[in-house]
């Protein structure tokens, strides 16, 4: 018999050979949960993050109190936004708290992108009145400024500290993330987004000890939505879905969420939209957006938000929104303008098409999870489908046509390109574009 380390230099061996002859480089035609999209070495595997409990459904908020009690919990610092005081949403977590005997104090200082500063005042307010857990209750921007506050008030320092990956030392205070939104997917996320005032650049914290303690995603908490959040919310979840799917880092767990969430989207979007009492559509809703967070969570994202990221810092637009104008761009645009007309005309052997030309295989799943059954082996028919289906729901729902639109200035460009080259979250883009490919994807969107 050979030595331990003999053995084991076999299996080495034996594993890469299996993973490169049958998952690695297997297609991704077809059913994408029996393999890889990607190149595998099989050296360090993959990681899956999610909170330790998630309460989902119709009603699920009823059962938050006992989990609250459960853990002990004696005073709550929540996190929320003016809105949600003023109209009186936020009673349907103090009225829990109320029913356990558990106390609170509220900030509600939280702005659509949370800030370094509103980080500063929540941290300020929880050590002031002694707080031992936070309860975030809203969408994405009270969970992710919750999240920084959590990381100050065991960590210290700055926010900007935390910029990056994994740069915490500690585990953040408890955090229960009840949500309201169906987009965001920030209640079962490591990922926290603060700007950064003084640079207006918005911070990417991505630490797998930022994901809360448990989260609560009730419908029923979402039909108060109004129809422009519905749309900037449901076209994030989208984006998560896709960028997910086609990360560099993807695995079967994070494919299969990736692919049902979009389908529930492109099923339940429009009805959640045009009815925000269609509790059904908000259910479906919730549970896309719950799938498309457990993807992005393990799989991370693309240049849409890195580039999306840019814009919401530096001129306080809408995250969501951001995205709907540029996810056609970046995932079938390309590198020079003219190319989604070329796309929609169905000359797709001569398009030079962004991730679609690193990718094509994959966008044939995408269109089927969209519900188109004719594809069969045609990436182009498959790419061009999904940009039609994409900008029609855009129209569909009201999504600005394009950056113009928007305010933003053609001007900036340079620096929006500069700043989502050093994004996180296009370390995991199928494709790393250069700076003068970003600045041109700007350019893009703006006249698209």
């Amino acid at each position: 018999m050979g030595s331990a380390e003999g053995i084991a230099e076999v299996k080495k061996e034996l594993l890469q050979s299996c993973l490169e002859g049958t998952l690695s480089r297997h297609s991704t035609q077809g059913a994408h949960g029996v393999n890889y999209h990607h190149p595998y070495t099989g050296t360090v595997g993959y990681s899956f993050f999610m909170p330790t409990m998630s309460l989902i459904g119709v009603g699920s908020i009823n059962s938050a109190g006992a989990q609250i009690q459960e853990l002990g919990f004696k005073k709550a610092l929540i996190v929320t936004d003016k809105g949600l005081v003023k109209v009186g949403e936020v009673e349907q977590i103090t009225q829990v708290l109320d029913t356990i005997n558990v106390k609170y104090v509220i900030y509600d200082g939280v702005e659509a992108n949370p800030t370094d500063k509103q980080v500063e005042e929540g941290v300020a307010l929880l050590r002031k009145d002694n707080c031992d857990f936070i309860t975030s209750f809203g969408g994405g921007s009270p969970h992710d400024c919750a999240k920084a506050i959590g990381v100050l008030a065991t960590n210290g320092g700055k926010i900007q500290d935390y910029e990056g990956f994994n740069k915490t030392k500690k585990a953040m205070l408890p955090l229960v993330a009840v949500n309201t939104t169906a987009g965001t997917g920030a209640e079962i996320t490591r990922f926290a987004i603060i700007t950064d005032t003084s640079r207006h650049v918005k911070m990417a914290i991505v630490d797998w000890k930022v994901t809360p303690t448990f989260a609560v995603n009730d419908p029923v908490l979402m039909v108060g939505m109004p129809k422009s959040l519905t749309v900037a919310t449901g076209m994030d979840a989208l984006t998560h879905s896709i960028e997910a799917y086609v990360s560099t880092i993807s695995n079967p767990v994070t494919d299969a969420s990736a692919l049902h969430a979009m389908k529930l989207i492109m099923t339940y979007m429009r009805p959640a939209v045009h009815d925000g009492l269609n509790l059904k559509a908000r259910d479906m809703m919730s549970y896309a957006e719950f799938l498309a967070g457990m993807a992005f969570n393990s799989a991370s994202l693309g240049y849409v938000h890195a580039m999306a990221h840019q814009l919401g810092g530096f001129y306080n637009l809408p995250h969501g929104v951001c995205n709907a104008v540029l996810l056609p761009v970046v995932e079938v645009g390309g590198p020079k303008a003219g190319v989604l007309s070329d796309v929609v005309e169905g000359r797709g052997p001569d398009l030079q098409e962004f991730n679609a030309e690193s990718v094509p295989h994959l966008f044939i799943d995408i269109a089927e999870a969209f519900g188109h059954r004719d594809i069969g082996e045609d990436a182009n028919l498959a790419i061009k489908r999904v940009l039609e289906d994409i900008r029609r729901l855009r129209r569909d729902v009201g999504v600005p046509k394009n950056l113009k639109e928007l305010g933003v200035k053609p001007e900036d460009f340079e620096l929006l390109a500069e700043n989502a080259m050093k994004d996180a979250c296009g370390l995991t883009n199928p494709r790393i574009p250069t700076k003068g490919q970003v600045i041109q994807l700007f350019r893009n969107a703006y006249e698209q």
